[in-house]
């Protein structure tokens, strides 16, 4: 397993060789710093916590500042761990783009967007109740009947009703990187790519 901490930055899009557009996000990969590395004997398991961003100092813990200052770094804005990591990697040192390579396939771990409070047809796809031309008033996005009948007498568990959407962990598989840009910590990826522009993400391989 491998594995970094990513910012999206947007949306573009670029030409492939036989001259097809292709829609790409842009994903700013690093250049994370590696804030521990535990291991089987110490910690129980074996992982690799990285360390992706600038934060200012003052904004930061002494506790946080102190673990930072082992791995003769900044303090960093994200933090996240990467378990059985493949590559050996020591305290300080750091991870860029060149881990993956390009037409690899990776899952994609982020926060969606929120969406607020949303009615039943946004959240779960409902039809709305009847039709525009048949009478019905002001009935067109309703969720309709949630009871049911003298048993059990209650609206069981799980309805799917109008509620709070977004703004949940989201794992997507298996997005395809397009191009790796080294230089600059870019990688651009042909999928989807939960979270707002300027979200952290994580990718994993």
């Amino acid at each position: 397993m491998k594995g970094i901490i990513g910012k999206k930055v947007g949306m573009t899009h670029i030409f492939a060789e036989d001259g097809t557009q292709v829609s790409v996000t842009v994903v700013e990969v690093g250049p994370c710093i590696v804030t521990q590395v535990k291991t089987y004997a110490t910690d129980g398991y074996n992982a690799i916590q990285l360390g992706f961003g600038e934060k200012k100092e003052k904004n930061t813990p002494k506790a946080e500042l102190v673990h930072f200052q082992k791995a003769n770094t900044t303090p960093k804005m994200k933090v996240a761990e990467f378990r059985d990591f493949d590559v050996a990697l020591n305290l300080g040192e750091t991870v860029g783009a060149d881990i993956f390579v390009e037409g690899e396939k990776v899952d994609i771990l982020g926060v969606s967007k929120g969406k607020g409070f949303q009615g039943v047809v946004k959240r779960h796809g409902f039809s709305g109740v009847g039709m525009r031309s048949h009478g019905q008033h002001d009935r067109h996005r309703a969720p309709g009947s949630i009871g049911a009948s003298s048993f059990p007498s209650k609206v069981v568990k799980g309805m799917r009703m109008a509620g709070r959407m977004g703004g949940d962990n989201v794992k997507v598989r298996k997005v395809k990187i397009v191009k790796i840009i080294a230089d600059q910590n870019l990688i651009l990826l042909n999928g989807s790519v939960p979270g707002h522009n300027g979200a952290f993400i994580k990718l994993v391989k």
